[in-house]
């Protein structure tokens, strides 16, 4: 039933308790677990060399995310591949599990301030809306 689980991680308390559900979830199906992180880079103003620099810094920090995500999965005993991906967080998740053909997304929820919310939207919120496959919030 769900064997093939898309986990988008961004470091939070809240994405880290979703791997730990897709985790207790992809024991019970059998299943697999993939691991994203989404970067975004735009509307960068500065001289070419900083922005390579920055760009490697912020890759070198989602790279760090997945890489301690994976681990936790394997160590559970299940199989997992990563993905990092540049832009736009709800897009590229969705995008991902439209193409990877997914079963499932296991999400973080992220509190974030109402003022906030009302100006960016929740990545979860998003998700839920547009995914192609059931969305489980994790709080």
């Amino acid at each position: 039933m769900f064997e093939k689980i898309l986990v988008p991680l961004d470091g939070s308390e809240h994405s880290i308790k979703a791997l730990e559900m897709a985790v207790q979830i992809a024991l019970k199906f059998d299943g697999k677990i993939t691991l994203m992180h989404i970067y975004s880079i735009g509307g960068l103003a500065i001289s070419p060399t900083p922005v390579q620099e920055f760009i490697e810094a912020i890759r070198r920090v989602g790279a760090g995310i997945l890489t301690d995500g994976e681990n936790r999965v394997k160590a559970e005993g299940v199989q997992a591949e990563t993905l990092l991906i540049e832009g736009h967080a709800v897009e590229q998740i969705v995008k991902t599990c439209r193409e990877g053909r997914f079963d499932l997304i296991v999400i973080g929820a992220r509190g974030l301030g109402r003022m906030k919310k009302m100006l960016l939207g929740s990545v979860s919120e998003g998700v839920t809306r547009h995914a192609c496959c059931p969305v489980l919030v994790v709080k």
